[in-house]
């Protein structure tokens, strides 16, 4: 299984991000996922910089590939303009590029007051984006008149030799069963053994299953509960809620329902190595290929030392 590292971009400045990327890889991670958000979930993660250009700036800090986890390709950013991104993100990582989608969430994609589509609209959407940017990768000019997307007469210049992967984000059936149809991987934070089996029996086959989980390094487990409870409230907010509430405002009114108990319950929290190697096995035992680990607060520092000094050469 390949180990790798999340960048929460809800969380970090860009430079914590470049920095940590710099540590993930001495510590001996494997690869990075990197969230792209336009807003933190609540105010007290604090940040939120353009995905794109911190991509860009990763390319001159480290040499591990790089996968968005994930980009919603449909509403905020029209899916020609992230054919274009994600071209020339795949030409500076020199191929070490996966570009991860899924259908988003009203907390980023609503900004320019849209309406919010029902989920089999979002799906469908997703479908048609993927078509248009896999159609803009092959290169020449594209004309696409879709039911969501209109592309005229553009063509994608700056080119890898090879297209990057796409793979697809899922929860419910439908969008497994959409990754396993189109996705050259799946995406996923869950470790459900049922997931991975609806993907790979949706036509996914063997195909990279890459799941992720969050950790809150700190000298107790107590310590790191506190702080996951602090800046990811929102980690107990349940159902459908994360894809449809608008701003962090009303995550954090949400949140105010959620026990500390719920939040230390979705985190490995504390020094413990047995605890990261009891959660990095059960995405192994659920089927995954690749499992990245997220820390929330500032030892992140601890983390790397605890994975490169314990974690990963038992894994190894």
């Amino acid at each position: 299984m390949k180990i790798g590292y999340f960048l929460s971009s809800e969380e970090y400045t860009p430079a914590e991000l470049l920095a940590q990327a710099r540590g993930a890889e001495q510590a001996g991670f494997e690869a990075l996922w990197i969230s792209d958000h336009y807003h933190p979930w609540v105010d007290a993660q604090g940040q939120s910089p353009f995905v794109w250009s911190t991509i860009g700036a990763l390319s001159q800090v480290c040499r591990l590939p790089v996968t968005t986890a994930v980009t919603c390709p449909t509403m905020r950013i029209h899916p020609a303009v992230i054919a274009q991104a994600a071209a020339t993100s795949a030409v500076l990582h020199e191929g070490r590029f996966v570009l991860g989608v899924g259908t988003g969430e009203a907390l980023n994609e609503h900004i320019f007051g849209d309406a919010w589509p029902q989920t089999d609209v979002r799906l469908e959407m997703l479908e048609e984006a993927v078509e248009v940017i896999r159609e803009l990768w092959r290169g020449g000019f594209v004309n696409h008149h879709g039911k969501h997307y209109t592309v005229e007469h553009a063509r994608i210049y700056t080119r890898p030799d090879t297209p990057p992967p796409i793979y697809v984000s899922g929860f419910g059936p439908k969008s497994i069963e959409l990754a396993g149809r189109i996705g050259d991987g799946y995406v996923s934070t869950m470790p459900d053994a049922g997931m991975v089996r609806r993907f790979r029996e949706s036509g996914g086959g063997d195909k990279p299953c890459q799941g992720g989980f969050k950790a809150a390094y700190a000298d107790t487990a107590d310590e790191g509960a506190r702080i996951a409870y602090e800046r990811w409230p929102n980690a107990g907010v349940p159902g459908e809620l994360s894809q449809v509430l608008p701003s962090p405002r009303h995550f954090e009114q949400a949140a105010e329902l959620v026990r500390p108990e719920q939040v230390r319950e979705a985190f490995v929290c504390g020094r413990n190595p047995d605890a990261h190697l009891a959660m990095i096995d059960e995405y192994a035992k659920a089927g995954f290929d690749e499992v990245y680990v997220a820390n929330t607060g500032p030892h992140w520092q601890g983390l790397f030392d605890l994975y490169r000094l314990e974690v990963l050469p038992r894994l190894r």
